[in-house]
């Protein structure tokens, strides 16, 4: 081999093998979501991570330069799940709670939200007449506003059951069928829930307003920073506004 040849050779290992190194090096983000928290995070027909939070991420990360993948999993174990370094952050409709903040960090809000209570199109009781006669609300495990039902169902006058959930769509296939009365779910998914279905919102419940956030460790400022300058690009371009039509949200 010529000694020109195998200059050009070596030059070209080279170049595959600095290439090779950036590919492995680029750094991939892990995404938590919820497995079935549409239309914000759930695992679609195909079996693939979709949902407003889904498509808000990838473009952030085109955007700021780095990779995402999306791991659904249960919803009551997905803040052990950061802590634990199995996932890098979470974005899937989580509300910043004071509690919360104690082990993560939250970005800044993007959307804020309420709890309603959907039921059957048949059923004429309000939210109060709902629970104070003995009737079973649903809601999904891990969620706020379990804490929140538990602590309601404990007040005096009220008189309902909380039946836990490991999603709220689960909820809502027991819901036609009778097996509840209720879904008690965050305002931003019940377009979603009821869309097609004859379903109607029964009240919205006094709990405090809350504010969806990405959750990431506390150690982790860097991603932090990511993250928050991404959200300020996207709610200033067009495609926000396109993302929530897309996914009904109000």
């Amino acid at each position: 081999m010529g000694k020109k040849l195998l200059a050009s050779v070596i030059g070209l290992m080279l170049t595959a093998m600095l290439a090779g190194g950036a590919i492995a090096s680029e750094k991939v983000y892990v995404n938590g979501i919820d497995f079935g928290f549409p239309p914000f995070g759930f695992v679609d027909k195909h079996g693939e991570p979709t949902g407003f939070d889904v498509e808000a991420v990838n473009w952030i990360a085109d955007k700021m330069g780095f990779k995402v993948r999306h791991q659904p999993m249960d919803w009551d174990g997905i803040i052990p799940a950061l802590n634990a370094g199995k996932i890098d952050f979470i974005a899937s409709g989580m509300s910043a709670t004071a509690e919360r903040a104690k082990v993560v960090n939250f970005t800044k809000p993007y959307f804020r939200v309420t709890q309603v209570l959907v039921v059957r199109g048949d059923n004429t009781q309000n939210l109060d007449e709902i629970l104070t006669s003995g009737k079973t609300v649903a809601v999904q495990r891990g969620t706020n506003t379990v804490k929140y039902l538990e602590e309601l169902a404990a007040r005096p006058g009220m008189n309902f059951k909380v039946a836990k959930y490991d999603s709220t769509d689960l909820s809502m296939q027991d819901l036609p069928i009778g097996r509840i009365d209720g879904s008690a779910m965050d305002s931003t998914i019940a377009y979603e829930m009821m869309k097609g279905q004859d379903y109607r919102i029964a009240g919205v419940f006094d709990a405090e307003s809350e504010d969806y956030c990405y959750a990431v460790r506390k150690a982790d400022a860097e991603l932090l920073d990511k993250l928050n300058k991404g959200l300020d690009l996207l709610k200033a371009d067009p495609y926000w506004e396109e993302l929530k039509a897309k996914w009904n949200i109000h």
